[in-house]
């Protein structure tokens, strides 16, 4: 066994030296091949660098010939050029020569004319002096015969002159005036006249409180509820005060907001006929007034919209339209009061030659801050003009908005138009419910607050009562003193009076120096 070991032993060795002489014969055979190879890339890759130098080298002189040949046209083109420019200024060499020669003779022609000028000078000249000692005789005659001197009887005729013409400008004056007066007052009167009659309509005061009627009083009871359950939750959800008192048959919804008191109205006008009061039925019918109050308010806006002939509102200020339909002033429904002023401007409009549409949109949109006017600071008017400057609403409608109770200065006349238009709709009888009496009342109180502070010389209520303006004394209020004043004088009239919208307190100092020169 050994032996047989031994044998494998050595007959695995010798095997593995021949492969390992065959691997080596096969290396060196491919070694060979491989450089074999090289060399011939090498010879391919030489002959390839000197073809393509002898292409280079022809595609060169093809350059070179080509350029000479382009040197040689653009030399020829330069020289064409030259002989051209050559021959235009030898044509306008001549010309100038010309023209030389024609300015010459001018010149000459001139010289002639200056000489006969000179000639005829002097001898106005000559006559001019003698016309002035002619004229200074006649004058001396003139003066030796009416015992007056020139300069004496010159002021005395343009002293007369003066007032003869004076006195014929002053009667021309008076009758322009007068006829000028005469004319705007009848064409005013006829204008607003015209217009009045065209939106002659009939309108009483608006009631401020809703007032919702029941069938019977055992109601009161199914309305409030088990321990007041029903009530709270509707006072919760639309945000008023239900008011049960004894009033026989009656509730009385309380708000200040108009389209919740709507809501809540016609949500208990529902529930009171259905019968079923609850929480949860509450709830359900209030979503529902809710969504048919916001439908009339759209219902509302078109129909303004659509009896003024006002389009293109965009559909915030068409929401603010149409909550005014629930908005009063004084008792006059907004929305109507602001339909009949666009009537009544557009009818003065048409009259004056103006634009009817332009006024018809200014006075619709006048008073569309009293739809938010209790949720944001300012006048009516103020809250209406930025909402319709944010809207890009033309110049003349934000100057009607804003200069309709006198906070800014008219720029246009259809500002005008709508100031008068509203004045119009709010004096007619029976529009507004405050009377004559409480307003002047109102007015005086506003006036007396004024009058009792410190340093008022003056106090006078103006636009309507919508402002006071004050003159101190300037001797004893100064600059701060004023401020101040007009702040305590602001904060009393809020504590002491009943008024609607805001009043402005302006107070006025002024300082006056009087001299005479003797």
């Amino acid at each position: 066994m050994p032996y047989i070991e031994v044998i494998v032993g050595t007959c695995i060795a010798l095997l593995g030296l021949a492969i390992g002489g065959v691997i080596a014969v096969r290396a060196n055979q491919r070694q060979k091949a491989y450089e074999r190879q090289c060399r011939d890339v090498e010879k391919d890759v030489l002959a390839r660098a000197q073809e393509l130098e002898r292409s280079a080298e022809a595609r060169r002189k093809e350059l070179e010939i080509e350029g000479r040949q382009a040197a040689i046209e653009l030399r020829e083109q330069i020289e064409e050029e030259y002989r051209r420019e050559r021959s235009e200024l030898n044509r306008m060499e001549r010309r100038l020569e010309q023209k030389e020669a024609a300015l010459d003779k001018r010149v000459a022609d001139l010289d002639a004319q200056k000489k006969q000028l000179d000639n005829r000078e002097a001898a106005l000249v000559q006559r001019d002096e003698e016309l002035k000692q002619v004229l200074a005789t006649q004058r001396q005659e003139l003066e030796r015969i009416s015992g007056l001197s020139a300069q004496e009887a010159r002021q005395i005729l343009l002293k007369a002159i003066e007032e003869q013409t004076r006195l014929e400008a002053a009667k021309m004056v008076r009758d322009i005036e007068e006829e000028t007066r005469e004319e705007a007052t009848k064409r005013a009167r006829h204008i607003i006249s015209h217009a009045i009659q065209k939106c002659a309509v009939d309108q009483v005061a608006e009631s401020t409180i809703a007032v919702v009627p029941l069938p019977n009083d055992d109601m009161k009871g199914r309305i409030i509820g088990r321990e007041g359950r029903n009530i709270r939750a509707f006072e919760a959800l639309t945000g008023v005060d239900l008011i049960i008192d004894d009033t026989p048959e009656a509730v009385v919804v309380s708000g200040f907001d108009p389209v919740r008191r709507e809501v809540a109205r016609t949500a208990l006008t529902a529930l009171i006929t259905d019968g079923r009061i609850h929480p949860g039925r509450i709830e359900e019918i209030i979503e529902k007034a809710q969504n048919e109050v916001e439908e009339r308010m759209r219902e509302a806006a078109e129909g303004a919209m659509i009896a003024t002939g006002v389009t293109g509102l965009p559909a915030e200020i068409r929401q603010l339209l149409g909550k005014l339909k629930f908005r009063t002033s004084y008792g006059q429904n907004v929305l109507d009061h602001s339909v009949e002023c666009a009537h009544l401007a557009g009818a003065m409009a048409a009259e004056l030659g103006l634009n009817p549409a332009l006024a018809k949109r200014a006075a619709l949109l006048h008073d569309i801050g009293k739809a938010t006017d209790y949720q944001a600071e300012g006048s009516h008017a103020e809250i209406g003009y930025e909402v319709a400057k944010r809207h890009h609403e033309p110049p003349e409608v934000l100057n009607a908005i804003m200069a309709h109770h006198g906070e800014q200065d008219f720029t246009c006349l259809e500002a005008v138009l709508v100031q008068a238009a509203d004045a119009i709709s709010a004096s007619r009888p029976g529009a507004r419910r405050e009377s004559l009496e409480s307003y002047i009342r109102r007015l005086e109180r506003l006036e007396r607050i004024a009058d009792t502070f410190q340093g008022v010389e003056k106090a006078f209520a103006i636009q309507a009562g919508r402002e006071i303006r004050v003159v101190v004394k300037p001797e004893q209020i100064d600059d701060l003193q004023a401020s101040q004043m007009a702040r305590d004088m602001a904060k009393r009239i809020e504590e002491e009076l009943e008024y609607p919208g805001q009043i402005r307190v302006t107070v006025i100092r002024e300082t006056r120096t009087v001299e005479y020169a003797k």
